[in-house]
C-alpha cells in the first residue's frame, strides 16, 4: 500500500502527526544541530528541510513561513559555496548594522502584513516579522556571523507562539528545541570567535 505523505504517521495527545511533518521536523533538527557545530554539511540538510516544510506550511495557509523556505534553499546554496570545507569561521556583526537590520525588519513587516491579510493568510504581521527576522538571521549565518544565533533565539521563540496558536503541536515542540539550540549555537560560535582572537 502506498504511503501518503499527508496521512497520519502517529497520534500524540490527540494531535495527528503526518509523515510529512515528522520527516520535515527530523531533517530540520539535524540541519540545525550541524549548524551549531559550524560544519558545512549543515546546508544540504537545511535545503531538504526547507522543501519539506514549504509544502507543509502551504497546507495551513502560513504563506510567509512557506515563502521563507525558498530563502532557506537559496541560503543553503550560498552557504555551501561560501563556507570553507572545514566549516564556518564565526565573526562579529557591526553595531550600526544591527540597528539597520532591526529597522529594516520592522519596515518590511509593515509592508508585508497587509499583503498577507489580503491573501487570507492564517497569520499576518506575526508571520511577517518572523519571516524577515529569519531572513536576517539566515543571511548572517551564511556570512558566518555569530550574531545570527541570538536572532534565531528570538525568532524561534516567536515561532513557538505562532505554531502553538495554529495547533501545530509537533512543530511547536520542534521550535522549543530550536530556541534552546540557538542559545547553544550562540555560545559555541561566540566561543570559537574568542578563541580565534586569543590565538592571534
Amino acid at each position: 500500500m502506498r504511503i501518503q505523505v499527508f496521512s497520519t504517521f502517529f497520534t500524540a495527545w490527540g494531535y495527528e502527526v503526518s509523515y510529512l511533518e515528522f520527516v520535515a521536523s527530523l531533517v530540520s533538527f539535524i540541519g540545525v544541530a550541524l549548524g551549531i557545530t559550524a560544519k558545512r554539511i549543515t546546508w544540504p540538510w537545511w535545503a531538504l528541510s526547507a522543501i519539506l516544510y514549504g509544502i507543509f506550511f502551504l497546507q495551513y495557509k502560513l504563506y510567509a513561513s512557506a515563502a521563507l523556505q525558498l530563502v532557506f534553499i537559496a541560503a543553503a546554496v550560498a552557504g555551501w559555496y561560501g563556507w570553507e570545507p572545514t566549516g564556518a569561521k564565526p565573526g562579529p556583526f557591526k553595531n550600526k548594522y544591527r540597528l539597520y537590520t532591526i529597522a529594516a525588519i520592522i519596515l518590511a513587516t509593515l509592508v508585508l502584513g497587509p499583503v498577507l491579510k489580503s491573501l487570507g493568510a492564517a497569520s499576518t504581521y506575526i508571520d511577517a516579522i518572523l519571516f524577515f527576522g529569519s531572513l536576517a538571521a539566515q543571511i548572517l549565518m551564511v556570512y558566518e556571523k555569530y550574531d545570527s544565533w541570538p536572532m534565531w533565539l528570538v525568532v524561534d521563540a516567536g515561532y513557538v507562539a505562532l505554531y502553538a496558536s495554529q495547533g501545530l503541536l509537533f512543530t511547536t515542540l520542534l521550535y522549543v528545541a530550536f530556541t534552546a539550540m540557538a542559545a547553544l549555537g550562540w555560545s559555541r560560535w561566540y566561543g570559537t570567535h574568542k578563541r580565534a582572537l586569543r590565538s592571534l
